[in-house]
């Protein structure tokens, strides 16, 4: 399995038989880091929810020109919202994704953003990816976990990675860091998680990663 981070939340997950890519957002679209007149394949997308940071009905659209035929699956908000661009989408697995609870964390009292259905996603029976939540039970052994957010901390992260023991993590939902600091908070978390057994994958942006 070969994962490449686009910036934020949004993964490429390519494997010998299928190619995914989870929250095509506004952050990863604007980065354009994804070639997308040069890919080769896309089978899936993922979209965990519509907040704009996961959800770029531009980048979307996009992928779909390029691959007309590539299968939509995310929560019915999303699924309608496409439906008005004449884009197609699912709210229903398929035989490579299981879904589970995964709620999106409150953002009160500031009410940043409107509230968003949320789905978690166990991918391949491999990857993670819980969207924006920090409250789930189970992952499998590649987690993408959510280090910083208006509505969770790192230490939150920390402690939820430290209770389901994933073998490997993903930093996720970190756009918001600037160089330096996501460099040094990388070093950390790659030495914490260390001690607990855990790999930290330091994701450079646009740079593939085997597992």
């Amino acid at each position: 399995m070969k994962i490449t981070k686009f910036a934020h939340s949004c993964l490429l997950i390519e494997s010998e038989n299928d190619v995914t890519l989870f929250d095509p957002g506004a952050m990863s679209y604007a980065a354009k880091l994804l070639d997308i007149q040069n890919m080769p394949r896309l089978d899936r997308i993922i979209i965990t929810h519509s907040h704009a940071d996961h959800f770029s009905e531009d980048f979307v659209g996009e992928l779909v020109a390029k691959f007309p035929d590539v299968r939509i699956i995310t929560t019915p908000e999303v699924v309608a919202a496409l439906q008005e661009k004449g884009i197609t989408a699912q709210s229903t697995p398929d035989d490579t994704v299981e879904l589970f609870e995964a709620a999106h964390e409150s953002m009160a009292p500031l009410a940043l953003l409107p509230m968003a259905q949320n789905i978690g996603v166990h991918f391949m029976g491999k990857l993670s990816h819980p969207g924006d939540s920090h409250h789930f039970s189970a992952t499998k052994e590649i987690l993408a976990l959510p280090v910083d957010a208006p509505w969770g901390s790192t230490i939150e992260a920390v402690w939820l990675a430290d209770e389901l023991k994933p073998k490997f993590i993903i930093p996720i939902h970190d756009w918001m860091w600037n160089e330096q600091w996501k460099h040094d908070t990388y070093e950390r978390l790659e030495g914490y998680f260390k001690s607990q057994g855990i790999t930290f994958l330091k994701m450079v942006d646009g740079q593939p990663t085997e597992l």
